[in-house]
């Protein structure tokens, strides 16, 4: 029996299949040695910039809050008790608006203490007042009746005279008369002279007295004084700032109870970037901004210390402050550090800094094309970077983020 063996066919040489496979590689090929896929964006996705010349403002922005120029601490004189809180931080104020009502029972009863010492002291007083004229009317008597017969005595020494010198009487008569006339003399001096000690005593006695109740009643005033500060007053036109206290807290000596600025005399405390600062000078124009007006201010101070990494500025208002300015409000300032004239800008871009160079994409609009270039900026004027090398007025340049790009040179933009 004949058996029949067929060749069995090579599938791998046929034509048609050794195309398709060359077709493969060769494709492969070509993406393997072809650049990158083009990089495309959307022309509504990005925020386009145009390079202006003109004269720009150079500026510095800030933020802070303004503060009074004249401020009064109001602390607890005594110790005491909150018993009332009538007004709370924010509060407009006068001078005689009550803030708290303070309470110190024993404050209380050292004044009724003190008031009692004042009426004791006029009592001793008014004694010493009487006491002094009784004594002094009893020598003025004494002294009345030892006039009176000193003068009897006279008459009846010159009566002894004649007598004595007509022989009358004896002359030891006369003498006696004499002697007593002398003594009587000798004890109204005296008596003159106690009644004159005794108005200096009296006298001494009434300023001693007085200086007492001087003392008496100064304490009492003291006392008064500080029962009426446990009504805490503003003492001033103002706003109430700060009030650390609750209702029912007890205060001790000194500790502070509300602080209080005037509304009249207001200035802005602006912090700025310390990398900006040696760009300021006293004396520089700015416009403060309340969220609702604007003033015109300059600067006036610029603290040398550094706190987290901004430097504190004082500005003062050039003209009246802002009728919506209050204390620790907050605001926003632009300070003007200097004048441009016919240079070259572009309204600032995401992530680009003043004094830097930066790569941005400047557009073509005919090519529809984005081409990265690179740029050199200056000086910053508000929204707007001066530029210094890189750009020609009238260009385009992409403003919004890129930094997907970031390793791209050219972008197609799609419309």
């Amino acid at each position: 029996m004949d058996i029949t063996i067929s060749k069995r066919k090579n599938r791998w040489r046929t034509p048609a299949l050794v195309v398709a496979i060359a077709t493969v590689l060769g494709v492969a090929a070509i993406q393997i040695i072809s650049p990158a896929a083009e990089h495309r964006v959307e022309r509504n996705q990005l925020l386009i910039g145009t390079v202006k010349r003109g004269d720009l403002q150079v500026s510095v922005d800030g933020y802070g809050v303004l503060r009074s120029n004249k401020q009064r601490l109001i602390s607890a004189e005594s110790p005491a008790t909150v018993a009332d809180i009538l007004l709370r931080p924010g509060a407009e104020v006068t001078p005689d608006a009550v803030i708290l009502q303070l309470q110190d029972p024993q404050l209380q009863q050292e004044l009724e203490q003190a008031a009692m010492m004042v009426s004791r002291q006029q009592a001793a007083q008014k004694r010493g007042q009487l006491a002094n004229q009784r004594e002094m009317l009893a020598e003025e008597v004494v002294l009345a009746e030892l006039v009176a017969q000193r003068d009897t005595q006279l008459l009846r020494l010159v009566a002894s005279r004649e007598l004595a010198e007509r022989g009358v009487v004896a002359a030891i008569e006369f003498k006696t008369a004499e002697l007593q006339e002398r003594q009587l003399s000798q004890r109204i001096a005296l008596q003159k002279q106690r009644l004159a000690q005794l108005k200096e005593v009296a006298a001494e006695d009434l300023n001693i007295a007085n200086e007492e109740l001087k003392q008496a009643k100064a304490s009492l005033q003291r006392l008064e004084q500080r029962v009426n500060q446990l009504t805490v007053r503003a003492g001033i036109h103002g706003v109430l700032q700060r009030l650390p206290v609750e209702l029912g807290q007890s205060v001790t000596a000194g500790q502070e109870l509300a602080l209080i600025g005037s509304s009249q005399d207001l200035q802005a405390l602006i912090r700025v970037s310390q990398s900006k600062v040696e760009q300021l000078r006293v004396g520089q124009s700015a416009v403060v901004n309340t969220r609702r007006e604007t003033a015109r201010a300059e600067v006036s101070r610029i603290t040398p210390q550094v706190q987290d990494g901004t430097v504190e500025v004082e500005l003062r208002f050039v003209d009246t402050i802002p009728a919506s300015a209050r204390p620790e409000l907050n605001v926003d300032a632009q300070i003007f550090t200097a004048d441009l004239k016919n240079v070259l800008y572009l309204e600032r871009p995401v992530n680009v800094q003043s004094h830097a160079s930066s790569k941005l994409f400047r557009y073509h609009q005919d090519e529809q094309q984005l081409q990265a270039t690179a740029l050199q900026f200056s000086d910053e004027a508000g929204r707007y970077l001066v530029l210094q090398t890189g750009a020609n007025e009238g260009e385009a340049f992409v403003l919004s983020d890129m930094a997907t790009f970031a390793d791209a040179n050219t972008i197609s933009v799609n419309h």
